[in-house]
């Protein structure tokens, strides 16, 4: 057990050696998560026990009639609303925000939430938080996830894309340790691009962020 508490003290998480996190993340892909990459990930996913989300839901006789592409449509639409709310209501903490966008929720995980303030690995906040979302991803596992790294603006765009990376695959390796199927995921390093705050001290502390963004599997 990784968050162990015995006699009222905790072992601090530690991520592995980066090593061997190519073993934790076999199965994971290194690319964006689109309509065609989740397609193409659909057999590896569902040879791994992978599900649809119509598969994950027991339908009532309200889809029982009418168009399928509708019905599966609804079907995903109310799925990952009931998995919003449930990611909403349990990650009310400084740093994370939960969004819709589309059909998709988005986990917006700021670095400082997470990380150690002057190391690269996982807090003890961030071991609880991540935790915490492992557990609804489980429960929600007729979905796919991407792992996305942002930095603030950095001088040297080599220097940004390999932090985003260590923070994505990081974050990545913690799932996968926490039994998330690696099949489910795709991780991504986008460096300084797509920034959500200024550039200013705080806005660029907020732009180090981790997205995890979740998708439905039809």
């Amino acid at each position: 057990m990784i968050s162990l508490c015995t006699l009222g003290a905790c072992v601090q998480y530690t991520s592995p050696s980066r090593t061997t996190w190519s073993q934790y993340l076999a199965g994971a892909s290194f690319i964006d998560m689109n309509e065609m990459s989740r397609t193409a990930k659909k057999p590896v996913f569902f040879g791994g026990g992978g599900r649809t989300v119509t598969d994950a839901v027991k339908k009532d006789s309200l889809f029982e009639y009418g168009d399928k592409t509708t019905n599966d449509n609804a079907i995903a639409t109310q799925y990952m609303a009931k998995l919003e709310f449930e990611l909403y209501d349990a990650l009310r903490k400084p740093g994370i925000s939960v969004q819709r966008a589309g059909t998709d929720v988005v986990i917006i995980l700021v670095r400082d939430a997470i990380m150690e303030l002057n190391v690269a690995d996982i807090s003890q906040t961030g071991d609880d938080t991540l935790n915490t979302i492992t557990k609804i991803l489980k429960k929600y596992d007729a979905t796919f996830l991407e792992v996305a790294g942002y930095t603030d603006a950095m001088r040297d765009k080599n220097a940004a894309n390999a932090l985003s990376l260590d923070m994505a695959q990081r974050v990545g390796v913690y799932l996968a340790q926490h039994g998330i199927n690696t099949t489910r995921m795709f991780i991504v390093a986008r460096g300084a691009t797509r920034p959500i705050a200024g550039q200013d001290n705080i806005g660029r502390l907020t732009n180090r962020r981790v997205e995890i963004r979740i998708a439905p599997a039809r």
